[in-house]
């Protein structure tokens, strides 16, 4: 009887180990890369969305925001850790009618907080959180 419950328990052990090992694996993967990637919200019926990128020992932002609509002007600020990264107005366009904003900021120690906001002349607001 107590080999059995020995038994038991091993094989019960050696599934878990299996199943814990076949859960970390996938996020193992895409820690690898290195991105973080965050879907944002947005108070209409645009998307957006922030990805952060190791370049180089700094960090690349890229900040989308789709409207469906070309020729919307947006006011776009991001900033890292609460300082301003970045001011400036975008235009959606091309046949997605959205628009990136690309920067490459400095890797501070510790973990650093990005946020990017859009607001365009409509009063209709994206915004997106990261860390990284």
């Amino acid at each position: 009887m107590k080999r059995r419950t020995t038994r038991t328990r091993r094989t019960a052990a050696a599934i878990a180990l299996g199943i814990a090992a076949a859960v970390a694996l996938p996020s193992v993967a895409a820690a690898k890369s290195g991105d973080v990637r965050r879907a944002g919200t947005c108070n209409t019926s645009a998307t957006s969305k922030l990805k952060l990128s190791p370049e180089n020992g700094r960090i690349e932002v890229e900040f989308e925001v789709d409207q469906n609509r070309r020729g919307v002007r947006w006011r776009v600020v991001v900033t890292r850790n609460g300082a301003r990264v970045f001011r400036g107005v975008r235009v959606t366009g091309g046949p997605s009618g959205s628009f990136t904003v690309r920067r490459v900021i400095g890797n501070r120690p510790g973990r650093d907080r990005v946020v990017a906001r859009a607001v365009n002349p409509a009063g209709k607001v994206c915004r997106a959180v990261a860390v990284f």
